[in-house]
């Protein structure tokens, strides 16, 4: 069973960036046809999926936080990474990682693996 695990600072302030960080333990993150998501969800708002990273390294991004946003990964770590510039207050939110095989775009949390989720809220 695939575990996850966000780690991160927990305050950020506006106009910063964001930097979470995933790790993957009981597979490895280049294994076929897996897809590695971050989602987040702002208080009192649904899950919105921010963007993945494919097995073969390739990244994806919702429209809206594309200009801002960027995936990486480290595989002899097993670890992705998201980087979200710019931030403001309206980035608050528990930010997920989560991998799913063959599902990129994860809104459910009883789809694929997603690890605890962690606060970050943005405020000076």
């Amino acid at each position: 069973q695939v575990q996850l695990q966000e780690s991160g600072p927990g305050l950020v302030k506006p106009s910063q960036t964001l930097s979470l960080t995933c790790t993957v333990s009981g597979g490895s993150i280049t294994t076929p046809y897996y897809y590695w998501s971050w989602i987040r969800q702002p208080p009192g708002k649904g899950l919105e999926w921010m963007g993945a990273i494919a097995y073969s390294g390739m990244t994806y991004y919702t429209p809206s936080l594309k200009s801002r946003t960027s995936i990486s990964w480290d595989t002899s770590k097993n670890q992705f990474t998201v980087q979200l510039s710019s931030v403001t207050p309206e980035d608050t939110a528990v930010y997920y990682c989560a991998g799913a095989l063959h599902t990129m775009v994860l809104l459910d949390r009883e789809q694929g693996s997603w690890g605890q989720g962690t606060q970050v809220t943005v405020s000076s």
